[in-house]
């Protein structure tokens, strides 16, 4: 890829990806997550045949309010993912502003102000534990997100005395569990959040700077992108998702676990690729984030509505995330056979 090849206009709806500006039709746009959304039909009737109790409203509601905190991350994690990157540290994140959440709860701040700030926390957290390392000081994405998560966690344990901090506090229960125009409020924060980062992403400079970075970082430098500013800015807004899923996650609890869940990255990541964004980046989009962290939703809960252990619900997630992986290097079931058979030895020749 070279510097021409990155347009110097917004990625927009009605675009080509070659740039052209030729028009493209919303089958075309779906591409990259058109065996999510097959996978996800397919599953969705099967369940639902299979049991009735699956396609009842309160089912659905239970779904989507129970992958709302893996919505948040992994819209996050889906940003960071485009510029080639990965971030093993939202769980502590969201832990260490679950905390942050009730300390400033204890105090006389109100509610509402509360919120902010931590979703403010969890952005500034981001952007200097990850986004200035990673994008300023150019250090390698895993190995400071591991340490991120590490050092985070401790921090957790510390601030909390490993105890969890109770909360009882009207608007982050609203936040959590109340239900707004018929539907749960979780839902609607679902849906507004998806909202702007689709904005982000198709409509604004931003967005364009994403795909530039994660398909060619030379490339986009010699563009005259800032890249580190771009990297930085995609940190703070994974810190700041993961901060808003720490809120969602105090709510539903009512307290502030002093150590995080540090499997909520790996799902986010699952979900990511499930959705059809490349691993090495440049090519996705939160669209198809969406419908992988439904997938995972409707997946879970039907396992759990078939009585399923625990443990088979990890097994059979890890078992989905192998396959994502598998699908996002272009091993398709065919071309597994055929790859296998091309590098099989003949007989009578040399291994």
């Amino acid at each position: 890829m070279n510097a021409q090849a990155i347009t110097t206009e917004p990625a927009v709806s009605g675009t080509t990806d070659d740039g052209t500006g030729g028009p493209t039709s919303l089958w075309d746009a779906t591409r990259s997550f058109r065996p999510a959304l097959a996978v996800l039909c397919v599953l969705f009737v099967v369940l639902s045949l299979a049991n009735a109790d699956f396609r009842t409203v309160g089912n659905l509601e239970n779904v989507a309010v129970s992958v709302s905190i893996l919505w948040m991350i992994a819209l996050g994690a889906t940003f960071v993912q485009l510029t080639g990157g990965i971030d093993l540290s939202s769980g502590a994140v969201a832990a260490l502003a679950g905390i942050c959440l009730a300390k400033l709860l204890a105090t006389t701040v109100p509610g509402p102000l509360v919120i902010a700030l931590v979703i403010l926390f969890g952005a500034a957290v981001g952007a200097l534990a990850n986004g200035i390392l990673v994008g300023v000081l150019g250090l390698n994405v895993f190995v400071v997100t591991l340490a991120s998560m590490t050092a985070l966690t401790g921090i957790v344990s510390l601030w909390s005395d490993t105890q969890s901090v109770y909360v009882t506090s009207q608007t982050v229960t609203r936040l959590s569990s109340g239900r707004l125009l018929g539907a749960p409020v979780p839902v609607w924060l679902m849906l507004l959040t998806l909202a702007v980062f689709l904005f982000l992403q198709t409509r604004t400079y931003f967005g364009r700077d994403l795909y530039a970075v994660g398909g060619s970082p030379v490339a986009a430098r010699l563009s005259g992108i800032r890249a580190p500013r771009t990297l930085v800015v995609v940190y703070a807004l994974a810190g700041a998702m993961a901060a808003l899923g720490g809120i969602i996650a105090v709510g539903r609890v009512g307290a502030a676990a002093p150590q995080p869940d540090n499997s909520l990255p790996l799902s986010a990541i699952a979900a990511v690729l499930l959705g059809g964004t490349a691993l090495a980046g440049g090519a996705g989009g939160v669209g198809g984030t969406a419908l992988g962290v439904l997938l995972i939703g409707v997946l879970q809960n039907g396992l759990s509505l078939s009585d399923v252990p625990t443990f088979w619900q990890q097994v059979v997630t890890g078992a989905v995330l192998v396959l994502a992986v598998l699908g996002d290097r272009g091993y398709a079931p065919r071309g597994l056979v055929a790859r296998l058979c091309r590098h099989r030895p003949r007989v009578g020749s040399p291994a």
